[in-house]
């Protein structure tokens, strides 16, 4: 366990002590936020869908997540080049250890930049429907991150170039969110878009997320967790086969 935590402890460290990072990981969601939830807000109630700004910011929410999460496995990329990586799987200590100290600490600070989100949200003057279902947000929010840094983790250890690394972030990045329930109602849509929603596991958490927060869900939160749980089970072992076979 004590290797667990000092390599969580080092992601956490590295994090607190980049203030541009801290400012620029909730800047371009809270872009998104302001300049989609008040100017499409007026069009959203027009059409009896109330305010548009509760709708969007779950989906906000997971989109800071997704985009903390996946870059994350650029942490491996930096690692390997300046030889850390390498000083560290030499050191007897199993590789899942390793792996898993990584992640938790990657997925600590991703649920910290959407708390944080949630936090300005609320300034902003979103209110959630329940306080109490807060915490199974943030449970719904920490499945999320683990999933997502779980398969950051696996793309790093298979590319070697940043370029690379970012490329194909972005190619995965956008689709996954814009093809979401993140910013529109999936009842509303043409069924191409609702099928691609639907084999889409990011549409589940924004749901999720969703249900909690202001008490609108299309899947329900059964279906939700299932396939949230499914997705981060598949992701990890997809990331832990990946780092065992990583070469440095």
């Amino acid at each position: 366990m004590s290797v667990i935590y000092i390599l969580w402890l080092r992601q956490i460290k590295r994090f607190s002590r980049s203030g541009i990072r801290i400012v620029m990981g909730f800047v371009q969601p809270l872009v998104y936020m302001l300049a989609l939830g008040y100017g499409l807000n007026s069009v959203f109630q027009s059409s009896g869908k109330g305010s548009y700004i509760q709708f969007i910011v779950p989906g906000i929410i997971v989109q800071t997540i997704m985009f903390s999460s996946m870059f994350w496995g650029a942490n491996i990329i930096w690692d390997k080049q300046f030889g850390f990586l390498k000083e560290t799987l030499v050191a007897p200590v199993s590789r899942m250890k390793i792996m898993f100290g990584s992640v938790l600490g990657g997925a600590t600070i991703s649920l910290i930049q959407g708390i944080t989100l949630f936090i300005v949200a609320i300034i902003l003057g979103f209110r959630p429907y329940n306080w109490t279902y807060i915490p199974l947000t943030i449970v719904f929010m920490g499945m999320l991150s683990l999933a997502i840094i779980s398969f950051s983790a696996g793309i790093g250890a298979v590319v070697n170039d940043m370029q690379a690394f970012v490329a194909v972030n972005n190619f995965l990045l956008i689709p996954l969110f814009f093809l979401s329930s993140a910013l529109f109602p999936l009842d509303s849509v043409p069924t191409a878009m609702k099928i691609i929603a639907y084999v889409n596991p990011i549409s589940y958490a924004v749901d999720a997320i969703r249900m909690t927060l202001i008490h609108q869900s299309h899947f329900g939160l059964l279906t939700d967790f299932t396939v949230l749980l499914g997705t981060l089970v598949a992701l990890m072992s997809f990331g832990s086969y990946r780092f065992r076979q990583i070469q440095v």
